[in-house]
């Protein structure tokens, strides 16, 4: 009864949410994160489907506040390269917000997609993926990102922390590797099974669970260049 009550919650404040804004792409919600409207209900939402950005305490600590025109011109940033990583084969794609309340991207890698099981060397068939991926961070060098590895609950946590861990190491070392500068990674975390999106308990959930995520967030330097554009 309480998983219904809960998905109830999610489908209902989903409905108001798009009934009002569903031809609002993230350049025009990024004036409302960047405002600070609508960040409570983002934040309601990421607490119902697990830890968005901003509760991961992903993004550039700036210590002020960023205001609505600043937020537009970062949220079209980020509606582009969410839109060129959404074409990359096996790539989730969901929009998110940062520590600063600024429109982000977080692109889900399922583990099957890159790793042979309890391996953490990356297969040939992901290698095309996360090069078309590098080369969305090269052209957006004002954009960071954190990747996270995640996994399932089947093992010891410290079996799970190290694989997880040596994931999220093996796509930094990756994508290094075709051309992204180090710069650009600003963390590179194992979660274990600490954060799971679905149910251990099946086949399903736990192949949900075995994942990478990559969020990409505005740099501090993103950040001035649009406070600056706003001003002009």
């Amino acid at each position: 009864m309480k998983r219904r009550n809960v998905f109830m919650i999610y489908v209902l404040s989903a409905a108001i949410i798009f009934s009002g804004c569903k031809s609002m792409s993230k350049t025009a919600s990024g004036a409302l994160i960047g405002s600070g409207a609508g960040a409570a209900v983002g934040a309601g939402i990421g607490a119902l489907i697990g830890k968005d950005a901003k509760s991961a305490g992903i993004g550039a600590a700036i210590g002020t506040a960023v205001g609505a025109t600043t937020g537009a011109i970062i949220g079209k940033k980020m509606d582009k390269a969410a839109q060129e990583a959404a074409a990359i084969e096996g790539a989730k794609v969901e929009t998110t917000t940062d520590i600063n309340g600024l429109p982000a991207v977080r692109v889900t890698f399922e583990s099957g997609i890159l790793f042979e099981t309890n391996k953490s060397t990356l297969n040939d068939a992901s290698k095309d993926a996360l090069t078309k991926f590098a080369q969305i961070m090269i052209q957006n060098p004002t954009m960071d990102i954190a990747i996270i590895g995640h996994t399932d609950n089947t093992g010891s946590l410290e079996y799970n922390q190290k694989l997880s861990q040596d994931r999220a190491q093996a796509v930094a070392n990756f994508l290094k590797l075709k051309g992204v500068p180090a710069s650009q990674i600003k963390d590179v975390i194992g979660k274990n099974f600490s954060e799971p999106v679905a149910d251990n308990s099946t086949a399903a959930g736990r192949a949900a669970n075995r994942r990478v995520e990559v969020y990409m967030y505005a740099s501090e330097k993103m950040i001035q260049e649009a406070q600056q554009q706003s001003q002009k």
